[in-house]
């Protein structure tokens, strides 16, 4: 069986829930404290052994391929200020990966992002990692996907618990309940309530085997509008392989969501000791 080493991140979405300032800014690079979104996500992506990191990006989205190159004449004010703490961060962004950039023109849903990295993962088993789901936990939400996959060798999906009143804004699945992980009967498209006893919900980061390209070609939308998305491939795939759902540790925030992303920012600074104190006294105030 293949390792993986793959790592693909769909980054070509509007995020409309953050206008208007992704007008002009992704919401991938978004910070939280000094890092961006996104740089947190290629760091899980190493974390869990990836070498090689596919970013699907649109238009608007320059400044991700920005952030992760070369600035020489940043490193050398840098180097000459004698600030090289700062000059070592600079200088490992375009180190830390092989980082490659595909085009997605038209932003056609999640499925059709990892469609056109097909070309770049072949044959491979890959993972997935998308911007709205920062997980803090000593073992990256990656490398507990990566190793249940090695248990398995199946695609395996991360998943949370939800409340009642959440299960409508997820998609859901259902199957046979083993310890952590969950093997798949039935997967369910941001259902009412009252047509799931399941409270697990899906979140955006997988470890997907290569067959998963082509029902993503074949996949039947379940809305009728004609777009790719992830859940349809699920659905089909389903039907002929065993997929899992495991419930990754850790602290999750919905940075996609202003609320959870600004939980994020303050969780991550309470982290930091420079800025922990002022940031208590400052809540306390508040």
């Amino acid at each position: 069986m293949k390792k993986i080493t793959k790592c693909i991140i769909p980054a070509a979405g509007m995020g409309t829930r953050f206008l208007p300032a992704t007008k002009a800014l992704p919401k991938e690079m978004f910070p939280i404290v000094d890092k961006p979104v996104m740089q947190y996500l290629v760091e899980e992506a190493i974390s869990a052994g990836c070498t090689d990191i596919i970013i699907v990006t649109g238009r608007s989205k320059r400044a991700i391929e920005d952030h992760f190159d070369s600035n020489i004449e940043l490193e050398e004010r840098l180097d000459k200020t004698g600030k090289f703490d700062y000059l070592k961060k600079v200088k490992w962004l375009n180190e830390m990966a092989n980082i490659v950039y595909v085009r997605q023109p038209y932003p056609k849903w999640d499925g059709d992002a990892i469609l056109r990295a097909k070309n770049l993962v072949w044959d491979e088993p890959f993972l997935v990692l998308f911007g709205d789901d920062i997980i803090d936990n000593d073992v990256s939400a990656a490398e507990q996907l990566i190793q249940k996959y090695e248990e398995l060798w199946d695609p395996v999906i991360a998943t949370v618990g939800v409340s009642e009143q959440e299960v409508s804004s997820y998609g859901m699945l259902e199957g046979e309940l083993m310890w952590d992980t969950t093997r798949v009967t039935k997967f369910l498209e941001k259902p009412q309530p009252s047509q799931t006893s399941s409270r697990t919900a899906v979140i955006g980061k997988y470890v997907l085997t290569p067959d998963i390209f082509n029902y993503l070609e074949n996949a039947k939308s379940s809305v009728g509008d004609g777009e790719i998305r992830l859940a349809d491939a699920f659905i089909a795939m389903q039907k002929d392989r065993d997929i899992y759902g495991l419930q990754v540790q850790g602290t999750r925030y919905d940075a996609g969501s202003k609320i959870g992303y600004l939980k994020a920012c303050i969780a991550y600074a309470m982290k930091d000791p420079e800025l922990k104190n002022e940031i208590q006294d400052f809540i306390k105030n508040i």
